[in-house]
This record gives C-alpha cells, sequence and structure tokens, in this order.
C-alpha cells in the first residue's frame, strides 16, 4: 500500500538569506531614511533662511557621493549582516555634514546668524562623533568598515569646514590644505602603495583630529575677527601637517624593514 504524503512534505525550505545581501538592504534602507532626515533639514532651512535654489541640490549630491562610497566599502561590514546603530549614527553625521557643505557659496541677508548657525550645526555633528565608537563596541559591530566610514566621515567635514572658513574670508585659500592633506595622501598611496599599509592606532591622531575640526569651527564663530581666524587656522594647519608627516615616516620605516627582512632571506 503507498505511503500518504502529508501536504508539509511538499513544501520547500526557504533558503537561508545571504548576510551580504541582508546588510546591503539594510544599509539601503538606513541611508533612505538618512536622507529623509536630511530632506528635513533643508526644508527646514529654507524655511528659515533665504537661501538659493541650489542649496537643497548641493547637499542632496555631497550626501549621494558619501552613499556611493558606503556601498563601495560595505563588504568591509562583514560577518554582520545589519548595518547597526554605530554606523546609523555615522550615517547621520553624514547627512550634517551634507547640510553644511549645501551652504557653500549661500549669501544670505543675515550672514552672522548663518554663521552661529553654521558653530551649531558643525558642534552638534562633531560631538556626535564622541558616541559612534562606544555604540558599536558595546555592541559588538565593529568593523574595519565603521572604523573607515567614522574615519572619512572626519575628513569630510575637515573639508567642509575649511571651505566655509574661505567663504567666510576667515582665511586665505590655503586653508583648504586643511580638508584636502587625507585626500592628497589616499592619492599619493596610489602611486606608492607602503603608505596604505594599516598604522596601529595612535591618540595623536585622534587628538590631532579634534583639535583641527575644533579649530575650525571657532574660526566660524562671528566673535572670532579676521587675525585671530587666520592664527588659529595657521596653527592646526601645522599640527595637522606635521601629524602627517609622523604618519608618513612611521610607513616609511615599516617599508624599509620589510625590504630589509625580505633581502635576507
Amino acid at each position: 500500500m503507498p505511503k500518504l504524503r502529508s501536504a508539509s512534505s511538499d513544501v520547500i525550505p526557504p533558503m537561508p538569506r545571504s548576510p551580504a545581501a541582508a546588510l546591503r538592504r539594510d544599509a539601503w534602507r538606513e541611508m533612505a531614511a538618512g536622507y529623509g532626515v536630511l530632506l528635513l533639514c533643508i526644508v527646514g532651512a529654507r524655511a528659515l533662511g533665504d537661501f538659493g535654489p541650489w542649496f537643497g541640490l548641493k547637499a542632496t549630491l555631497l550626501f549621494a557621493a558619501g552613499c556611493a562610497c558606503i556601498q563601495l566599502g560595505l563588504a568591509q561590514h562583514a560577518p554582520h549582516a545589519r548595518f547597526g546603530a554605530a554606523n546609523r549614527l555615522t550615517l547621520l553625521r553624514l547627512a550634517l555634514i551634507a547640510l553644511l557643505g549645501g551652504l557653500l557659496g549661500e549669501a544670505p541677508a543675515e550672514p552672522q546668524t548663518l554663521a552661529w548657525s553654521i558653530v551649531v550645526l558643525a558642534t552638534l555633528t562633531a560631538v556626535l562623533d564622541t558616541f559612534d565608537g562606544p555604540l558599536a563596541r558595546a555592541a559588538g559591530m565593529a568593523s574595519p568598515f565603521g572604523a573607515r566610514f567614522d574615519m572619512e566621515s572626519d575628513a569630510l567635514l575637515v573639508l567642509v569646514l575649511s571651505a566655509l572658513v574661505f567663504a567666510f574670508d576667515k582665511a586665505g585659500a590655503w586653508v583648504l590644505a586643511a580638508g584636502l592633506m587625507r585626500y592628497a595622501f589616499v592619492a599619493a598611496a596610489r602611486a606608492w602603495p607602503w603608505l596604505a599599509a594599516p598604522l596601529a592606532p595612535a591618540l595623536r591622531r585622534k587628538t590631532v583630529c579634534v583639535v583641527q575640526i575644533t579649530s575650525l569651527i571657532v574660526c566660524l564663530g562671528p566673535i572670532i575677527t579676521r587675525p585671530w581666524s587666520v592664527a588659529i587656522a595657521a596653527a592646526s594647519l601645522a599640527l595637522l601637517a606635521w601629524s602627517f608627516i609622523a604618519d608618513i615616516v612611521a610607513l616609511w620605516r615599516q617599508q624599509q624593514r620589510r625590504d630589509l627582512i625580505q633581502g635576507t632571506e
């Protein structure tokens, strides 16, 4: 007598979801939410100030460029299948940085009000940076992607702030070197791959980054007149250059040791 098959035996078990695919979907959802926050900020800013028609587009394009970079590096967040609260916070920082970038080239009727708004917004963006690392470690979701995302967001913030300092005539065009230094370093690593070697974490590097961001925010304050803003920007730029030189020297010494070891084998 043939055996009867139950209906459940014909049900094909669901295929397990790929962690990478799940992570990508989660990242898209988070980026869509981040753009929603940015859009609300753009609408609010336009309601409060007389910004030009390109303000929202500039901020949107900068945020979109950041999101494209997120997708390129997302694989380094493996094996996590979720974007995570820490990266969500960094994404919020990216939206705020994009909003600051959108203010470049704007000339409202009350420039001092705009300057103070930039100072408050930039300070909030910088303060939020203190929470993403502890959040990632507490949730057990620290990853090379999260560390790189945080670092590149800091670099973009420095670039935008240095451009705003120049736009507000608080320093000469040389202040843009503070924002371009990181990107020049990355470009140089393509020609000299030893510059892309990993470096051990250093308190000096983190401290200089905080000092650089804080100094640029201070320069943007309306109460800081140009002679003082020039001095502050120049001092912080010199400190940043020293930090980069220290890293380059350390990387060059690492490469020399590797070449010596390979030569003796």
